[in-house]
């Protein structure tokens, strides 16, 4: 479920002109969490059609049907696909066969329920501009594609209730992908308790995406969910952790939740390809359960330059 920046610039300039001192949904958006250019444009991308169809309704998506031939060019960066909140296609500006039908039951190549992942993003507060990540196909492609979604929800002037969405193939992982992650294991374990960490560590679940898995340890360093593998016998303290260049980032991370909810740090590892060093970063939280202290976490890549 990618998306083609394209459309009638024309009808979107009038509607953006239209709306200046409209303060529904606010049409400008907060985009300071991300730090790559393809992130801000799409969201960007998405928030102003979601405002266009909340305006205008469904009728609108007619302007971009007769245009689909667009799609798929070098000169298009995304495309969008609209559906009902039940999970049935309305609009897929790549993948017009998908039209009338029912996705809620998809499943990726993972196990990965999209639909249902997306519905969980839009009520998920940590996650306001509901990002799901999964594996898709380009439209005339066969083999799957890793993907990060983002999503509005509308409500058309009509009253239908549906979603609006698009996405980045091959994204650069973000660090507010694991922020939105973290913070949300952290929130389901305060709603539920013990209860909440087969949730988290199932791999079809939102804490779990391609190499990226919230993991969570407490103040002695023993895990309660392994960030590799689910293996009670596995003898690794995670406070001894050294990286690539001598770094303990657990023990400093750690000592910054002294004063904080919340910590960044910097860890050295091996690139995957090259074998060279290169940054990524670890987002931990501490949260109380059952009466001790625990520490939720994921890594992922550090942001590199360029932005774009």
């Amino acid at each position: 479920m990618p998306g083609i920046r394209y459309g009638c610039i024309i009808v979107i300039f009038a509607f953006l002109s239209a709306c200046m001192n409209c303060n529904k949904n606010g049409l400008s958006i907060d985009l300071s969490m991300y730090q790559y250019n393809d992130t801000k444009s799409l969201v960007k991308y998405i928030h102003e059609i979601s405002l266009l169809i909340e305006r205008d309704g469904l009728d609108c998506l007619q302007n971009y049907r007769k245009k689909r031939n667009r799609y798929g060019s070098d000169s298009m960066d995304y495309y969008f696909y609209v559906y009902d909140i039940k999970g049935t296609n309305v609009f897929h500006a790549g993948m017009p066969e998908l039209e009338g039908k029912d996705l809620s039951e998809i499943e990726d190549k993972s196990g990965r329920k999209i639909t249902e992942l997306v519905i969980e993003a839009l009520d998920n507060k940590n996650n306001p501009h509901a990002w799901v990540h999964y594996f898709w196909w380009e439209p005339g492609r066969i083999y799957p594609i890793p993907k990060s979604s983002c999503h509005f929800r509308v409500k058309t002037p009509d009253g239908s209730d549906i979603f609006v969405g698009g996405g980045i193939d091959y994204p650069h992982e973000e660090r507010e992908f694991i922020r939105i992650i973290v913070d949300s294991a952290s929130d389901l374990i305060k709603a539920k308790g013990a209860d909440a960490l087969t949730k988290i560590s199932d791999p079809t679940s939102q804490f779990n995406f391609r190499d990226i898995r919230v993991f969570i340890f407490d103040s002695s360093g023993q895990f309660l969910i392994q960030p590799v593998v689910d293996y009670s016998s596995a003898e690794f303290n995670v406070l001894d952790f050294v990286d690539e260049s001598g770094h303990k980032p657990i023990r400093s991370a750690l000592k910054k939740l002294e004063k904080s909810d919340y910590a960044w740090e910097i860890i050295m590892a091996k690139n995957r390809y090259k074998r060279q060093l290169v940054k990524k970063t670890v987002y931990i939280r501490k949260e109380c359960l059952e009466g001790r202290e625990i520490y939720i976490s994921a890594i992922t890549d550090l942001p590199q330059p360029p932005f774009n």
